[in-house]
């Protein structure tokens, strides 16, 4: 059945032929954390299909997902369908530059097009936070800067890891709270859909 609804258009990609040859042994893992988006497209099969690409990654071991929240797109062009938003938490091998190279190479295999800042996509990969690391690589941000500030980031963190600490602002619950708490910014969380934890 064809729609125009770009909420309910399926979905496809293929991820196979962009696995790299990082190392499938978890020695001396790393705690990082990955926020996740969409607003076109079918939301929830995208944010599926996200994680389970991750799970397939060599070198990464997926540990939690969290719920899914629903939000009011911010900034960027007016009307934009809402997102839906979750976080993963997980343990890699990958140092950060492959684990962004590996997010972008998800973000590319569901069609994600960067054209306008801040508009609308398929798909949005952003690592918040990576195990004893900041950056200020204009390509890569550690811990990403923004993060403290978005409820829609921070609501679905402390859903997967209750115990979370953003690196040199303190507990991602302190940060929700000092926001308004899980229902800042017009974020709801959506208990009626969910994203699978791959086995």
């Amino acid at each position: 059945m064809s729609t125009s609804d770009p909420t309910a258009s399926p979905t496809t990609f293929d991820l196979e032929r962009r696995v790299d040859s990082a190392d499938t042994t978890l020695h001396n893992p790393r705690y990082a954390v990955i926020a996740l988006g969409s607003n076109l497209g079918n939301r929830l099969e995208t944010l599926q299909g996200a994680v389970d690409a991750l799970a397939d990654t060599p070198g990464l071991r997926i540990k939690a997902v969290s719920a899914v929240y629903e939000t009011e797109a911010l900034g960027g062009p007016e009307e934009q369908p809402n997102y839906y938003n979750a976080v993963v938490v997980l343990r890699t091998t990958l140092p950060p530059h492959s684990l962004l190279e590996r997010g972008n190479a998800v973000e590319d295999a569901f069609g994600r097009v960067r054209t306008v800042r801040w508009g609308p996509r398929t798909l949005d990969v952003d690592i918040l936070a990576y195990e004893g690391v900041t950056s200020e690589d204009p390509e890569l941000l550690l811990p990403h800067p923004r993060s403290h500030e978005r409820a829609f980031v921070l609501a679905p963190w402390l859903d997967a890891d209750p115990k979370a600490e953003l690196p040199g602002l303190g507990l991602v619950a302190d940060l929700l709270d000092d926001l308004g708490g899980e229902d800042a910014q017009g974020v709801r969380r959506r208990d009626d859909i969910n994203l699978r934890l791959p086995e």
